[in-house]
């Protein structure tokens, strides 16, 4: 009898335990987030899984600027604001052009890093890990038809210390530090996204910030994208 009352007041103790980690898993909406979109994982390890994107801003152009210059081997200074090393960074830099970024970022991933890492939290995106990920960049390009392409930059890498996000299609694996992802949706606000799990990214005219290079020729890795219920697609201003 005493045994059956241990094990009576310790099966609700686990069925409490499993409430709090899957609160802490799952943080609950956002309110002031400008817009929001679920979707769930495909052609990865870890699908399917529900993933919840908050977007509480859009990027300025100043800010996609400063990247798109990280990109380009074309900025040394940290962020402005005299952020983490900035001081630093002038007194040392002074006299130097992008000379000067090519050797302290040898490649252009390499450099965007840096720069995201020095920018302002845009939004997040939350997947049944622990922790989200914080998006350092929200950009849009709204179609004639309604339709819209929403631009995202994590902080770090989808998958960057699990295997939850690794692609099982084939492609050229990338060593990015972080992850560029594209929304395609269309007037209603449906539609899918590709991530840079694998292959390379390049320059987009009509997004003026570097997207996925073959996004045609990708896998979907978020199926079913659509804006929560009772939003509305957000235009930029």
């Amino acid at each position: 009898m005493k045994a059956r009352g241990t094990v009576a007041r310790f099966v609700p103790g686990i069925s409490i335990l499993a409430a709090a980690l899957l609160h802490a898993e799952t943080p609950s909406a956002n309110p002031n987030a400008l817009l929001q979109l679920t979707a769930t994982t495909a052609n990865v390890t870890g699908a399917p899984d529900a993933i919840r994107i908050e977007i509480l801003r859009w990027s300025t152009d100043e800010e996609r600027e400063r990247l798109m210059a990280a990109w380009n081997l074309k900025l040394s200074a940290a962020a402005p604001g005299e952020g983490r090393g900035a001081k630093q960074g002038k007194a040392a830099g002074k006299g130097r052009g992008p000379a000067t970024a090519a050797a302290n970022n040898t490649t252009p991933d390499a450099a965007l890093a840096r720069a995201l890492n020095e920018t302002t939290t845009v939004g997040y995106l939350w997947s049944s890990e622990m922790a989200g990920y914080a998006l350092r960049y929200a950009g849009k390009v709204d179609g004639t038809d309604g339709s819209q392409r929403i631009l995202l930059i994590t902080q770090r890498r989808l998958g960057a210390v699990n295997p939850r996000w690794n692609p099982t299609f084939e492609g050229t694996a990338n060593s990015y530090e972080f992850s560029v992802i594209e929304l395609r949706l269309n007037a209603k606000g449906d539609g899918e996204g590709k991530v840079s799990l694998v292959g390379k990214l390049a320059p987009d005219v009509s997004a003026k910030i570097v997207t996925l290079e073959n996004y045609d020729a990708l896998p979907a890795v978020f199926h079913n994208v659509r804006i929560r219920p009772g939003e509305t697609p957000a235009r930029k201003p």
